[in-house]
């Protein structure tokens, strides 16, 4: 039996807590959501949970480094790089399926990836990262994302219509779709409204 002291996961969850970005847009706490979700996600699904739970914890550690590479890289695919090396130091826990398994995982959760997700857990991971992006807790990290970035009302119309409006229809699985409902009309409610004030005022 592991030791709880050299339980992996510990080692892991340290790993991401320092390597997030600070804030909750992109930060710790949403690693922690999507970790849950994955978990609530896995209930109805036959799953490796050591690989599910490690690319949950690891999927957005190249966030904070992003903004370090001169050209556009996806934060996926970073995130992934680091992944891989971190891993590497923990060989006496992760076979080295498992580890390609968890960087698939990480570069393909995400919406910009050209990387589809061709594992269950990797769309398990794509399918919580995407509905931690809906609903009211979506809706901030929406707004905070695009004033972040200098954006503004506009900004965030066009936000919420090139991306969060379609992520319902990407989603894999059932329980997902379901968990999706309630956040999806928060979503379309406020974008309905936003729409309709914005207009009235002439502000678009």
């Amino acid at each position: 039996m592991t030791n709880f002291q050299e339980d992996p996961f510990i080692k892991v969850k340290n790993y991401a807590m320092v390597n997030s970005e600070q804030g909750d847009i992109h930060g710790y706490q949403h690693v922690q959501r999507v970790y849950d979700l994955c978990i609530k996600i896995s209930k109805e699904l036959k799953v490796d949970l050591k690989i599910l739970k490690t690319a949950a914890l690891l999927h957005d550690i190249g966030r904070i480094k992003e903004k370090t590479y001169q050209f556009k890289v996806n934060h996926s695919n970073i995130s992934a790089e680091l992944a891989k090396t971190f891993l590497d130091s923990l060989s006496a826990y992760y076979s080295n399926e498992e580890k390609e398994q968890i960087i698939h995982c990480i570069r393909s959760h995400s919406y910009s990836s050209i990387i589809k997700p061709n594992s269950l857990e990797a769309k398990i991971l794509s399918d919580a990262d995407k509905l931690d992006a809906l609903g009211a807790i979506g809706l901030y990290r929406t707004i905070g994302f695009t004033v972040k970035n200098k954006g503004g009302l506009k900004e965030i119309i066009m936000h919420l219509e090139d991306k969060i409006l379609n992520l319902p229809k990407l989603l894999y699985f059932d329980i997902s779709k379901r968990l999706a409902e309630r956040r999806k009309k928060i979503i379309n409610e406020f974008y309905e409204e936003i729409l309709n004030e914005s207009k009235l005022r002439n502000l678009l």
